[in-house]
Formats: structure tokens, C-alpha cells, sequence
């Protein structure tokens, strides 16, 4: 078996350039999309919804946002499980959906879904029947007649309506058709879905992890399980690697090795696949940063909602900015630099901070020095 010995350079480049994100940029933003498969669509605005920012990170301030909204209108792409998605990737998506609340022996977690749902099962007939009557709908118009509330440790406690709605996803039942501003606007999923079949399991699992591949072409064979719809593993695809100062087996794409590489600075989203993986990340850029916005003020370091700075193959930094669109003008707070920037590293990023601004087509406040 051919094992792949990279150095962590080697492996940071293979990363950032299977991520569109250097010097080479993508056409538009169903290349995208098609490439990194996914879009969270966190709607946190501090700077710009996430989605909107990993865009522009990645075509400039060409990007416009009605071009997202446009494809999302026309399902070109869809939104599932808060992710953007092509729409032929629903059919890798299906087979899951088909065999909720999983395959085989049911987890914990899995059996209580399971029993939450049948012992509300009326209400999700009378959310079906009200968006077969009148949908598209916000979640906020469908009805809570459900007999046993949802209970957790925190964010969802008695929020029966919008864990009703996830576990309807999941099973294929409801989907995503739209937005009014943040809300979500909700249908039958057989209105919003194409009518593609499901990929076979073993085929669909197969196909998804290649993709994650494609799009990560340096990842983990095998790691914990993560809340997010999707996985940060990707099984066996691609061939066995390792990496220079890094415990463990990695996976790597073959065809990404011995390419030129030529990076460029960027402004991330906090959400970004490069930095989504917080182990990942730490085991290859060795950069440290949490994503703040739930800390106390006091506590924070770097700033509400910081973003990472990559230049070339590292992550170098974070920049603290607000943009304040009553008032006009993206607000830099800060640059932390994690080592002193180089002039040239310096002015590049001061012309992606530049461009992030005429890309919100606000005036731009720097801290002084």
C-alpha cells in the first residue's frame, strides 16, 4: 500500500488550493458550489452571511449576492440541512433520507428522535396538511399541536415546531423553498425537490466521501463524529498519508501532489471549510482562533465575529470588523497579527480589507496607528 509522506507545507497548500483559495480564482459561483459541494448558510451578519463571504473570498468583489439568490430561487441550488447544495446532489442525499432515522441498529439519540416523532406524529400530519393548503410558509404560521414537547440541555428547549421541521428534512418530507428576509420560508418537498431516485447507500456514501475529498484533498480517514450534516472524514478514498509533525493517518487525492502552488491573501468566513475542522485546522496551520460571538465581551481576544486571515499557505492572523450599513461604513476595529506582518503581507491584506469594503460598497474605517 502506497502511503504519501507530505511535510505540513505540503499538506496547507494541498488544502488552500482544493478550497479555490489561491492566486488561480474560480469562474462564478456555481463552480463553487459544485467543487466545495456545500454553503453554510448561517445568516450571522456582523460582516456578511457566511455563504455571501466564502463567495467573495473566492471571486472578489465581482461576486454579488443576488447572483446566490437567484440560483437558490431557480433550485439550482437548494438549501438542506442549512447547507447549500447543487441540486443533484440530492440524490447522494436520498438514500439517508429514505432510511430515517438511520440504517441498521439505532443509536441512543436515534431511537429518542425516533419516539419523539411518533408520539407527535399529528402534528406533523397537520404541518403537512397546512403547507399542502397554503405553502409556501415561515415557520412561525405552522401549528404546535404536539402532545410531548422537546426537551434539551439548552438552544431548543420546547422549540417543538423547528426540531419537528429538521427531523421532516431529514426524512424527505419538507424542504427549504425559499427566504423573506432571514426567515426561512418552508413547502412539501416534492414542490422543491427535483425527482431525481436515490443513489444506492453504499453507491451514494462512496460518491459523497470523493466529493468531500475532492473539495478537502487532504483530510482524515476517520474522526469524531460531528453535529454538522456533514462529516469531516472521509473514509478510504484517496490514498493513505502522512503528515510531517501529525499524529495519525491521513487520506490525500493523488492527483493534488507535485502541483505549483501560488497563494494570496484572503478574508475567511469563521464558517469556512478551510477552518470549519478546528482540529484539522489546528494540526495543519497550527493557527489559533475560536469563533467568539457567544463569549462575554470581556472574554473575547479577537472580536465578535473575526476573520481568519490566510496569506499564501498560512493563517496568519484575524481581523476584527463590523459593517454597520445604517451608518455606511465597515468599521476595523483590529488586525491581530499572530507574528508581525511583512510589508508585503501587510499590503496585501490591507487590499483584501479594502475590497471586502467596496464589495459591501461601504466606506472603510481603519483603526488608527
Amino acid at each position: 500500500m502506497t502511503v504519501q509522506r507530505l511535510s505540513r507545507a505540503e499538506a496547507r497548500r494541498i488544502a488552500v488550493r482544493a478550497q479555490l483559495l489561491d492566486r488561480s480564482r474560480p469562474a462564478g459561483v456555481l463552480e463553487v458550489v459544485e467543487h466545495l459541494t456545500l454553503l453554510q448558510h448561517d445568516q450571522t451578519a456582523a460582516v456578511a452571511p457566511s455563504a455571501d463571504l466564502v463567495l467573495w473570498s473566492r471571486l472578489g468583489s465581482s461576486y454579488s449576492t443576488a447572483e446566490l439568490r437567484d440560483l437558490l430561487d431557480q433550485q439550482v441550488l437548494l438549501e438542506i440541512h442549512g447547507l447549500v447544495r447543487t441540486s443533484d446532489y440530492l440524490a447522494l442525499l436520498r438514500p439517508e433520507m429514505e432510511t430515517w432515522p438511520g440504517a441498521g441498529e439505532l443509536r441512543e439519540w436515534e431511537v429518542a428522535r425516533r419516539d419523539w416523532l411518533l408520539d407527535n406524529d399529528a402534528c406533523r400530519r397537520d404541518i403537512l396538511e397546512r403547507l399542502r393548503a397554503d405553502g409556501p410558509l415561515p415557520q412561525q404560521a405552522l401549528p404546535d399541536t404536539c402532545v410531548r414537547t422537546w426537551g434539551s440541555s439548552g438552544w431548543n428547549n420546547n422549540k417543538n415546531v423547528g426540531r419537528m421541521l429538521d427531523m421532516m428534512v431529514q426524512r424527505g418530507e419538507v424542504a427549504v423553498s425559499g427566504r423573506e428576509g432571514r426567515d426561512r420560508l418552508w413547502d412539501l418537498a416534492e414542490r422543491v425537490y427535483p425527482d431525481v431516485p436515490a443513489v444506492p447507500a453504499d453507491e451514494a456514501a462512496r460518491q459523497r466521501a470523493e466529493l468531500r475529498l475532492r473539495a478537502l484533498d487532504i483530510a482524515r480517514a476517520h474522526t469524531t463524529e460531528s453535529p454538522s450534516a456533514e462529516p469531516n472524514d472521509v473514509g478510504e478514498v484517496g490514498e493513505a498519508a502522512t503528515i510531517e509533525g501529525v499524529r495519525g493517518t491521513w487520506r490525500v487525492d493523488p492527483d493534488q501532489l507535485d502541483r505549483p502552488f501560488a497563494g494570496r491573501a484572503a478574508l475567511l468566513s469563521p464558517l469556512d471549510r478551510l477552518v470549519y475542522d478546528r482540529k484539522r485546522m489546528v494540526d495543519l496551520f497550527e493557527f489559533d482562533y475560536q469563533l467568539e460571538m457567544y463569549k462575554p465581551v470581556a472574554k473575547r481576544r479577537w472580536g465578535y465575529f473575526a476573520l481568519p486571515i490566510l496569506y499564501g499557505d498560512r493563517l496568519v492572523g484575524k481581523l476584527d470588523a463590523t459593517a454597520d450599513r445604517k451608518a455606511g461604513v465597515l468599521f476595523v476595529d483590529a488586525v491581530h497579527e499572530d507574528e508581525p506582518f511583512t510589508a508585503e503581507t501587510a499590503a496585501e491584506v490591507r487590499r483584501e480589507i479594502e475590497d471586502l469594503a467596496q464589495w459591501l460598497a461601504l466606506d472603510l474605517t481603519l483603526p488608527e496607528t
